[in-house]
């Protein structure tokens, strides 16, 4: 049983579809319903979505009960939602920073937070969609490689963390 963030477009979506399709169960959270229930009519019973938003505290909540009472457990999370904010830091406010890393960064957390006691409950897997960009900063992707970069230190240093509860984590890093 796994929990994606993110899980509306992209990478995410791709995921989900993927773990139906070797005989998994999946909780698909993202901000729009009407993109979730396209989804859920697509893959049928064995996937279910939650509106919910990583850059909230609580925002996941509902996600995590709905992954209890409809099956009964929680064997991983992949923290995917996230949006790349792409000009030169010239053309950039602190705020386009400030939005970057609450999604990219803070919601990473937020979804660790929201699904730890299960995880460990399970002794299940924590993964995080990070990219390339967090290894190799570009020009007129800053923003976007500083809250990568901040995901691949956060992997680095809960793996150790968490190997003692039996917790995996895996960082996922996609090129272009």
């Amino acid at each position: 049983v796994a929990l994606v963030t993110g899980a509306s477009a992209g990478i995410g979506r791709a995921v989900c579809g993927e773990l139906v399709a070797r005989g998994g169960r999946v909780v698909m959270v993202a901000r729009r319903h009407e993109r979730l229930a396209e989804l859920e009519a697509e893959l049928g019973e064995a996937a279910v979505g939650v509106v919910g938003d990583v850059t909230r505290d609580g925002g996941l909540d509902d996600a995590v009960d709905c992954a209890r009472s409809r099956f009964g457990r929680l064997d991983v999370a992949l923290a995917n939602a996230g949006f790349g904010v792409g000009r030169p830091v010239e053309r950039l406010e602190v705020e386009d920073f400030r939005r970057q890393l609450e999604t990219n960064v803070l919601g990473v957390l937020r979804t660790l937070y929201a699904t730890l006691p299960d995880l460990k409950a399970s002794r299940g897997v924590f993964a995080i969609t990070g990219s390339v960009a967090g290894y190799l900063a570009t020009p007129g992707s800053v923003a976007y490689s500083m809250s990568k970069f901040a995901v691949r230190a956060l992997a680095e240093g809960l793996r150790p963390e968490l190997a003692p509860s039996g917790v995996g984590v895996v960082l996922l890093s996609p090129g272009y």
